[in-house]
């Protein structure tokens, strides 16, 4: 498990991938999470904008990405 330091009380999705280095560019992202192969805690994600917070953990690539 990775642990992702971020810098807001809330982070988008789609700008999470691109913060942790997961995706280089948002329209990327918004690719891989409109597929639905990105999971926010436990569960698949096909909203771009869904909102993150600290404690909440990503899947991605067979990644897991826990923010802190």
């Amino acid at each position: 498990m990775y642990e992702v330091k971020i810098n807001t009380d809330v982070i988008k999705l789609d700008s999470f991938l691109k913060w942790c280095g997961a995706v280089s560019q948002g329209a990327e992202a918004k690719i891989f999470i409109k597929k639905g192969m990105v999971k926010v805690n436990g569960k698949m994600e096909t909203r771009r904008s869904r909102k993150l917070y600290k404690d909440f953990t990503v899947e991605f690539e067979n990644k897991t990405y826990k923010i802190i």
